[in-house]
C-alpha cells in the first residue's frame, strides 16, 4: 500500500531525519484517536494473519530448520493474542480519567498521554512476537515506532520491512535493517523511548548508548531461570513440563529453564523421567520437522563447548537423543536435549546463560539452601517452582526476586496479555504487556485546575504571618 522503506544499513543522519518526520508528524496530528489507535492494531493483525505462510518459511530457511507449529504458536498466534488484547481494552484503558478534589473548588485528574516515537530492538530467536508483542502495547499508547530487527534472521527481517511498508506509512511505523554497527547507531537515536529484547551483555552498551539522549529504555534480557523441584514434586510431571519448554525452540528462549536445583537422591528418577518424556515428544530428531535446530554452526559449537568443558571438570553427560542418534553434525545444527550430572560452579554452563537445549542439574540438600543459593546469583527472569508445600511457596515468593514466579510449570505466562512480562536487575528494566504496556508507553501527567480562592497556593504566599504559619502547623498536626 506505501511502499516506502528506509535504505539498508542507513547512515546515522536518516535515521535521524526520518525520527524527526515521525515526531513532527505525531505533533501535527496529535494524539491519536481510539479508531486510529484501533486501526495500527488491526492493520498489524492483517499483516501477521495474511502472510503467516510467508514469515513461517521465512524463519525457518533462517533457522535450516524450525518446527512450522512452534512458529505458528509462539510467532503468529502469540503476537496476535497480544494485538487483539490491547484492541479490545482501549477503550477501557483510554477511559476519561477519575476527576479528584484534593481541596474544596480544586480538580485534579491524570490524563496518559502517549510518548511520541518508540524504537524497538527485536531479537533473533523470537523475531515477530518480540517485534509485535511490544508494538501492541506501543500503538495502543498512542505512539508510532521504529523496528530494528535482528541480522542473525536475515529472510525473516527483510520480510518484515517488506509488509511493513505494504500495511503502514512510513511516519507510523517503519524498519530499519543493518548489522551490529547498525544496531549500535539505532541505539544511540533520540527516541522517547527505547525497548531492547537481548541479552544481558549488548544491553549495558544499549543503555548507555541511550543515556547520551536520555532516552528511558525498557530491557528484556534473560538470565539463568532456575527449576526448583521440592520433595513432594511429580518427577513425571516436573520432567514433562520443563522439557517441553527446554525442546521448544531448541531452548533458545530467554525463558528457558536454565538449571535445575534437585535433591541428590532424586537426580536418577528424573533423569530416567526426561528419557522417556523426550522419546514419546521426539521419537527422532536429526530429520524430525517438529525438532528445532540451534539459529547456526556458532550457536551449535557453542552449546558443544559448554558440554565439553562440563565434562572435562568431572560432570557426567546424559544425552537424551533417541536411539543414539548422532545429532554432532554442525552442518544441520541440531543438538540433543542433554542433562549435565555434578555440576560445579567453575563450570562455563553454571556461569554463563544456556540459551539452548543443555541442562544443568544442581543438588541441594535443605529447602532454605536452594532459596539460598537463587538469592547468591543475579536475580533471573522467572523462578519455576515445582512442589505442593504452602510454606515453601510462600518463602520462594516472599524470599526471592525474579521477574516472575510461576509454579507447577514453566515459561507460560508470558503467553497472558493480561500479566506483566520483565525482568529485574540483571534479567532487565521495565515492563510490558495489556495494560502495563499501555502505561509504560504512556506519559502520566497530572492537571491540576486550581479554585477560584486558590487556597493550596496561600500558604507559600508573603508576607508570612502568624496565622499563616498557624495554619501550617495544624496541617502538619493533622
Amino acid at each position: 500500500m506505501f511502499q516506502y522503506r528506509l535504505p539498508s544499513d542507513p547512515t546515522a543522519e536518516q535515521v535521524g531525519d526520518h525520527i524527526q518526520r515521525m515526531k513532527e508528524a505525531q505533533l501535527d496530528a496529535g494524539a491519536p484517536t481510539l479508531d486510529v489507535r484501533k486501526d495500527r492494531l488491526n492493520r498489524a493483525i492483517d499483516l501477521l494473519r495474511n502472510h503467516r505462510d510467508e514469515l513461517i518459511d521465512a524463519i525457518r530457511a533462517d533457522y535450516g530448520n524450525r518446527s512450522r507449529q512452534q512458529t505458528l504458536f509462539a510467532d503468529i498466534f502469540a503476537p496476535i493474542e497480544a494485538l487483539r488484547h490491547s484492541r479490545d481494552h482501549l477503550d477501557e484503558w483510554m477511559r476519561k480519567p477519575t476527576v479528584i478534589e484534593p481541596l474544596p473548588g480544586t480538580m485534579a485528574w491524570v490524563e496518559h498521554q502517549p510518548l511520541g516515537v518508540v524504537g524497538v530492538i527485536s531479537p533473533w530467536n523470537f523475531p515477530i512476537v518480540l517485534a509485535f508483542g511490544p508494538l501492541a502495547d506501543v500503538f495502543a499508547a498512542g505512539n508510532r515506532a521504529m523496528l530494528k530487527p535482528s541480522e542473525l534472521t536475515p529472510q525473516t527481517s527483510e520480510l518484515l520491512a517488506e509488509l511493513i511498508s505494504r500495511y503502514f506509512e512510513p511516519t507510523e511505523l517503519t524498519t530499519v535493517l543493518g548489522g551490529t554497527s547498525t544496531g549500535a547507531m539505532f541505539s544511540s537515536q533520540p527516541f522517547d523511548h527505547l525497548v531492547f529484547t537481548g541479552s544481558t551483555q549488548v544491553a549495558h552498551h544499549v543503555m548507555r548508548a541511550a543515556s547520551d539522549n536520555l532516552v528511558p529504555v525498557t530491557l528484556e534480557l534473560g538470565g539463568k531461570s532456575p527449576v526448583l523441584v521440592d520433595h513432594d514434586a511429580n518427577l513425571r510431571t516436573v520432567a514433562e513440563r520443563v522439557l517441553t519448554i527446554k525442546t521448544f525452540n531448541a531452548g533458545q528462549i530467554c525463558l528457558s529453564p536454565d538449571y535445575v536445583l534437585i535433591q541428590a537422591d532424586r537426580i536418577e528418577a528424573f533423569v530416567e523421567h526426561a528419557k522417556g518424556v523426550v522419546a514419546q515428544m521426539y521419537p527422532t530428531m536429526r530429520d524430525n520437522p517438529d525438532y528445532t535446530a540451534m539459529l547456526n554452526s556458532r550457536g551449535f559449537e557453542r552449546q558443544m563447548a559448554l558440554v565439553a568443558d562440563a565434562k572435562e571438570k568431572g560432570a557426567r553427560i546424559v544425552s537424551l537423543a533417541p536411539n543414539g542418534e548422532d545429532l554432532t553434525d554442525p552442518v544441520i545444527h541440531k543438538m540433543a536435549p542433554t542433562l549435565v550430572v555434578g555440576t560445579t560452579p567453575t563450570m562455563r554452563l553454571t556461569q554463563e546463560e544456556i540459551f539452548g537445549p543443555v541442562l544443568p542439574m544442581v543438588t541441594y540438600e535443605t529447602f532454605d539452601q536452594a532459596v539460598a543459593y537463587i538469592n547468591a546469583r543475579e536475580r533471573p527472569l522467572a523462578i519455576y517452582y515445582f512442589g505442593g508445600d504452602t510454606k515453601h511457596r510462600e518463602k520462594i515468593a516472599g524470599e526471592t526476586t525474579s521477574g516472575a514466579l510461576v509454579v507447577n510449570d514453566a515459561m507460560t505466562h508470558a503467553f497472558f496479555a493480561s500479566l506483566p512480562f520483565g525482568g529485574v536487575g540483571a534479567s532487565g528494566m521495565g515492563h510490558y504487556h495489556g495494560e502495563y504496556g499501555f502505561r509504560a508507553f504512556s506519559h502520566a501527567k497530572p492537571v491540576l485546575l486550581q479554585s477560584d480562592t486558590g487556597e493550596s497556593n496561600l500558604p507559600m504566599r508573603a508576607p508570612y504571618r502568624l496565622d499563616g504559619e498557624a495554619q501550617i502547623e495544624a496541617m502538619i498536626e493533622g
